[in-house]
């Protein structure tokens, strides 16, 4: 009898290890995870003088070319042609109020864009909620929505080549975020086209 009680307080002491290694392996995974969760949200996806830019654009269509220009500035390090000939003039002129490129990792910057991109979205309808017949609503929206479009369809062979979580996560919030932008803008009635304008009339008292 007393074989059995110590075979049985063996027992329970072995599944209380394994239990307490179970638990700090939960604790740890979890600690983990929260750590590297807690680093991606402390990224800001806008520079300093980014922020500033979109802080002072009041005007709906032009903050969002701000925010446009913020993820194509990411596109330029992405594809690696900041140092080309071609663009070192422009970007030396950006750099008195856009300030250096911005740096990271491709997940981060292609975190960057979806996060620009969300934010962009949520400014349209900011001010759709204060004012929905506001006529510069269509007009940045087409903007935003031709803009994610190219994006998108630019880094096509780049998610083709992402192999790290954070990357495939980062690209799979990007398409969500521009499917989002383009079925808003689908939704938008035909632009009205402007009139030319009419021949000039005769001057009363000509044949």
């Amino acid at each position: 009898m007393t074989g059995r009680l110590n075979h049985s307080g063996r027992q329970m002491t072995m599944l209380a290890r394994a239990s307490l290694r179970l638990l700090i392996v939960v604790l740890v995974s979890t600690f983990v995870f929260c750590s590297l969760a807690a680093g991606f949200q402390d990224r800001e996806h806008l520079t300093p003088q980014e922020i500033d830019l979109v802080k002072d654009t009041q005007i709906l269509d032009k903050r969002i070319d701000v925010f446009i220009k913020a993820a194509d500035r990411r596109m330029l390090v992405l594809n690696a042609t900041g140092a080309d000939a071609a663009n070192a003039k422009q970007l030396k002129k950006d750099s008195e109020s856009w300030g250096e490129l911005p740096q990271g990792t491709r997940a981060e910057l292609i975190g960057d864009i979806a996060r620009i991109f969300d934010e962009a979205i949520t400014n349209i309808d900011d001010v759709s909620a204060r004012d929905e017949n506001n006529p510069l609503i269509p007009k940045a929206l087409r903007k935003l929505a031709a803009a994610a479009s190219r994006i998108v369809e630019q880094l096509k062979p780049a998610e083709a080549q992402a192999k790290n979580d954070a990357e495939l996560s980062n690209f799979e919030q990007l398409a969500e975020n521009a499917e989002s932008i383009l079925q808003a803008a689908n939704k938008l009635p035909p632009p009205v086209e402007k009139k030319g304008k009419s021949k000039t009339e005769k001057p009363k008292g000509t044949n």
